[in-house]
């Protein structure tokens, strides 16, 4: 892999952002670390060596915005080559809780922005037959809650998919990733309110375990390098068998213990 590629993560200083971009830096990509928190880009790219991590701050959402935060940094240091689309967030946890506002700001975030994304980095990922991974969640492929973010993150799928069709010609990928529960700093903050959410949850996952931001950025880091070079349009659970089927109706309705 080119050690002078530009990648572009967003939401870099949330807690998969992080590992993300502690994972593409070890890999010797020049990272373009964006996020809405300009003061956290800043005290995330003092973390490393001089010109390893550069930084713009915008709302995803606001195309124009993201096109102008992006423009001197592209100029200066060339076209991104690689996209991780990351950012996300949920905040309506129920149809019958979810008022039209946040179900708008919910698709923004979490589908809107990545379109956005894309089409702001296009030009370059042309230039240098780049490619995409998409953050989404297990909640893109099942009715797990927060219904706004699920409908955004399944559309990240379809997305990927028409990107992976009709940008193929040019050498252009698109992947996406579907993290279960990932144990980042806002799963933990659920965990200091309600001590036996994990314990609870291990349940639901064949393996036992739940996901860290590094295991989210290696499967990342490997569908953006050439090894992957002939996976376009996959998607790739990484949920320690969330989405393999249920473990505990299997067992009641087989009688057996799994």
């Amino acid at each position: 892999m080119s050690q002078s590629r530009l990648t572009l993560i967003t939401g870099a200083a949330g807690g998969i952002g992080r590992g993300l971009l502690a994972r593409f830096v070890a890999g010797g990509d020049r990272v373009l670390a964006h996020d809405r928190d300009a003061d956290a880009l800043t005290a995330l790219a003092a973390s490393f060596a001089p010109g390893q991590v550069l930084t713009a701050a915008s709302e995803l959402s606001d195309l124009d915005a993201l096109r102008a935060a992006l423009a001197p940094v592209t100029e200066a240091h060339g076209p991104i080559g690689a996209v991780i689309a990351n950012a996300g967030s949920a905040e309506g946890l129920s149809l019958a809780g979810t008022a039209p506002g946040a179900w708008q700001r919910d698709v923004d975030v979490n589908l809107n922005a990545g379109y956005c994304t894309v089409e702001a980095a296009l030009d370059g990922l042309k230039r240098t037959r780049g490619n995409i991974v998409f953050i989404g969640s297990v909640n893109g492929l099942a009715a797990l809650g927060h219904p706004a973010y699920s409908a955004a993150k399944a559309g990240l799928i379809s997305y990927a998919k028409s990107i992976a069709i009709e940008y193929g010609r040019l050498g252009l990928r698109a992947n996406v990733i579907c993290p279960g529960t990932v144990k980042t700093q806002a799963w933990q903050a659920r965990a200091d309110k309600h001590p036996q959410v994990f314990e609870d949850l291990k349940k639901w996952y064949p393996l036992g375990d739940f996901a860290t931001p590094e295991d989210i950025a290696e499967a990342a880091w490997f569908l953006a390098s050439p090894q992957a070079r002939m996976i376009s349009g996959a998607v790739l659970p990484v949920d320690g068998g969330l989405m393999a089927g249920n473990r505990v109706m299997a067992s009641e309705l087989t009688l057996e213990t799994y």
